[in-house]
């Protein structure tokens, strides 16, 4: 029987508890909300906290709000809770996109935006998601906040820019009128990790591209903003011809490895079909929402 370590564990009732345990207990404390990543990795010994900080009655992380030109998002929002929110889909579809073959159920009933995020694995959704999306994140701490861009956020393999004594409170997401995204992915089977996934974001305006984001997932490590991709994207003419070289250069510009789900050579082959997908998809529903805004 796999088993974790012996730990501590303390609910939370404040933000400002949580960050003092966290203090307290330095690099031997962990936050756990869902727990659907790090629980596993309790038990097979890959990691050993000696103290649990439960969040889940953290209720002021558990907002979706626009506030101005930003959708904010609390740590502590459900993925069940981004699928069903109407706001979400409306102002980016790659989040429903994504949303929808993220795991199952129970893990989105449970599992969080901020969960996810902090994990930091290099096969993981929202974090290609929030990538494409030029996404910033709210650290908290005893020094009070900071914000982090996307592309600075994730350090390396389950490495983030949340230090000792912090935590991540919130995502914040500029909306942008008549924008366009989506999330292309290739599974296994239905609720499995990645093989390959790609999402785009973008607008159009006088019929170029614009604000372009590309991430991709499963991958290797360092694929989340792609920046080849995106010079290439902004101020571009949408076409086939622009997105068979964007997907090259999503190909040429990911590091994948060989494993059993698949080689690296047909997953280099994915981030460039998956990415010449979402782009198509990308356009359309940007067309659509301008159409829709009566935008140029």
């Amino acid at each position: 029987m796999q088993v974790p370590a012996s730990f501590d564990y303390r609910r939370a009732t404040s933000v400002a508890e949580a960050l003092e345990l966290l203090r307290r207990y330095g690099e031997e404390a962990r936050v756990v909300a869902g727990g659907h990543s790090l629980l596993p990795m309790m038990k097979l010994r890959l990691a050993g906290p000696e103290l649990l900080v439960d969040i889940n009655d953290l209720h002021e992380l558990d907002h979706i709000e626009q506030v101005g030109d930003e959708l904010r998002i609390g740590a502590l929002t459900r993925h069940r809770t981004l699928l069903e929110s109407p706001l979400v889909g409306r102002c980016f579809p790659i989040v429903h996109d994504a949303e929808k073959v993220i795991a199952d159920p129970p893990v989105r009933n449970r599992g969080t935006i901020g969960g996810s995020l902090c994990q930091a694995d290099p096969s993981e959704d929202l974090s290609a998601v929030c990538g494409a999306l030029h996404a910033r994140v709210v650290i908290r701490g005893e020094g009070g906040e900071r914000v982090v861009p996307m592309a600075d956020f994730h350090q390396g393999p389950y490495e983030t820019a949340v230090g000792v004594g912090e935590m991540l409170v919130q995502v914040r997401i500029p909306v942008l009128p008549g924008a366009g995204s989506a999330y292309e992915k290739v599974e296994r089977k239905s609720g499995d990790w990645a093989v390959a996934a790609a999402g785009v974001a973008l607008t159009l305006r006088e019929g170029r591209i614009a604000d372009a984001g590309v991430g991709l997932a499963a991958v290797g490590a360092g694929a989340l903003n792609l920046d080849a991709v995106q010079e290439l994207l902004n101020g571009g003419e949408p076409s086939e011809a622009l997105y068979e070289e964007a997907g090259r250069l999503a190909s040429v510009n990911c590091s994948p490895v060989t494993d059993g789900r698949g080689s690296a050579e047909y997953k280099r082959h994915l981030a460039g079909e998956l990415t010449r997908r979402a782009l198509r998809r990308s356009v359309a529903r940007a067309r659509t929402a301008q159409g829709t805004t009566g935008e140029a």
